[in-house]
């Protein structure tokens, strides 16, 4: 069993400890002072009080930028031209696609006749660069195993 002589010293011990350590009281900031309600309103950006354009205004919007883009100008610079964020005209030109050709890049259509025909013509010729770099690796690992005496 533990002695209880020695229990004094220690208690004695840790009252001092938490008497050291006693928490301070934390400063408290003041806020800094409020400004005044008309400031707000005039020290805002036009763009930023607009909050949604008119499908007729997003797709005049986006003819602007084609003949911005179209005239010279860089895509970034029509796109700030307009006060609208890069974000906001790729959203819009999503949105703006037709139905159906935003359907057919999932649903993968066949191609035409020529577009087939170039189809085949790549796949035999990717069958004989398979079949000749296959034949190069054959001969070239027994040509390394002839050298290690494996073979």
């Amino acid at each position: 069993m533990a002695d209880e002589s020695n229990a004094e010293p220690v208690a004695a011990a840790v009252a001092t400890d938490a008497e050291v350590k006693a928490p301070t009281a934390k400063k408290r900031r003041s806020r800094p002072p409020q400004k005044a309600a008309s400031e707000p309103a005039q020290s805002k950006p036009p763009a930023a009080k607009r909050r949604g354009y008119s499908e007729q205004e997003r797709s005049e919007k986006l003819k602007q930028i084609e003949t911005q883009v179209s005239g010279g100008s860089t895509l970034k610079d029509a796109i700030k031209s307009l006060g609208i964020s890069e974000q906001t005209y790729y959203h819009w030109k999503g949105a703006a696609k037709p139905v159906k050709q935003r359907d057919t890049k999932s649903t993968n259509p066949l191609p035409d006749g020529d577009e087939l025909a170039d189809l085949v013509q790549l796949e035999e010729e990717n069958q004989r660069l398979r079949k000749l770099l296959a034949e190069k690796l054959r001969a070239e690992n027994a040509e390394l195993r002839k050298r290690l005496g494996l073979g």
